[in-house]
């Protein structure tokens, strides 16, 4: 490790080393799930990466990317290397909120005859669940999942029922097939702490992908990490200090993506309808100091940040109808704003 968290002992102390001792552990415990995702998920490197940033951050992810490029693989094996209990579900236009949180259904004791009305969990009662194609869904089933999201309970009977932790969405949507599908509104999607993009492989990668795919049976997914080495990492996680000069940083990235402001960029105000809030900042500090650890740093740089800038604010601003119209990518317009706002001089920490 280059450098000791706000939160840990004094340097040289038998906390500090006890700390870090444990960090190194579970550290290579996300190596090896990493290692474990890349037997099994050819290329794709910087979703996995982001999926991860993800998982100790504490939030939720979005996916997308065209059919076959392993986006259900990728989360099952993410499952299965971490050890936790894994769920899906397959969004379609005529599942209900219940189909998702559980449904109260009235019992009746044979033997006694006395009925009671009894709250059958639903699937979203995991730790990993996956949502497939979500935008296939109608909104209010949209909202039942999303609320569980936010909140980590479920209100049934009057009562509020604990999601299991960790508690982890990804949730995936195809970007190329909108007939027939629910997009999620805006203030929905700013739920998501990342939205992750797959791409096409490379011409090697797909060649690898081919040969991997259609030999032998592979072996299990072997488990790496478990809950509790989870948690403690996201405990660690909020633990890694950040400069003030970073904090404004990224302040200044957000800020700079809405339009009619004076600190917009040029680049937001051609292209964009509107920016990203201020949530987009907190998922922006999060995902860079999970990076920083995730690369065995304990100190926050602006290139943590300028990594995470695209994932954490893709899906947080609005194209306008020019950028639209004239097959603007919204990357193209994330990267032209980190472009123009330069990073601290030096190394802020």
């Amino acid at each position: 490790m280059e450098e000791r968290g706000a939160g840990s002992a004094g340097a040289g102390s038998p906390g500090a080393a006890q700390v870090e001792e444990e960090l190194t552990r579970l550290l290579g415990g996300v190596a090896a799930v990493r290692r474990e995702i890349g037997g099994w998920i050819v290329g794709q490197e910087e979703a996995v990466e982001e999926l991860l940033v993800t998982l100790l951050a504490g939030g939720h992810a979005l996916l997308e990317g065209v059919p076959g490029l392993g986006k259900t693989l990728l989360i099952r094996t993410l499952a299965g290397a971490l050890d936790l209990d894994f769920r899906r579900i397959q969004f379609t236009p005529d599942l209900m909120p219940g189909d998702i949180t559980g449904t109260e259904v009235l019992e009746e004791d044979r033997a006694t005859g006395r009925r009671e009305v009894r709250f059958l969990r639903g699937p979203v009662f995991t730790q990993v669940l996956l949502a497939d194609e979500i935008n296939r869904a109608p909104p209010k089933t949209q909202a039942a999942l999303l609320e569980a999201m936010q909140e980590g309970s479920v209100s049934a009977g009057g009562e509020t029922l604990r999601l299991p932790v960790p508690f982890l969405v990804l949730a995936t949507q195809n970007p190329i097939e909108q007939e027939g599908t629910y997009p999620l509104p805006e203030a929905q999607l700013d739920r998501f702490l990342l939205k992750v993009r797959l791409d096409y492989p490379s011409s090697t990668e797909e060649v690898e992908i081919l040969r991997s795919t259609t030999g032998a049976g592979r072996a299990a997914v072997t488990p790496s990490l478990d809950a509790a080495g989870i948690l403690r990492l996201r405990e660690l996680v909020r633990e890694v200090p950040i400069s003030e000069v970073l904090l404004e940083y990224a302040a200044r990235l957000v800020r700079c993506t809405r339009p009619g402001s004076d600190e917009t960029a040029p680049d937001a105000g051609r292209w964009l309808r509107w920016g990203a809030g201020p949530r987009a900042g907190q998922a922006m500090i999060l995902g860079a100091k999970s990076l920083a650890l995730l690369r065995g740093r304990l100190h926050v740089t602006p290139d943590d940040l300028r990594r995470v800038a695209p994932a954490v604010l893709r899906h947080r601003v609005l194209l306008n109808f020019r950028a639209e119209a004239e097959g603007i990518p919204v990357d193209r317009v994330i990267q032209d704003i980190l472009d123009s706002v330069p990073p601290p001089a030096g190394r802020p920490g």
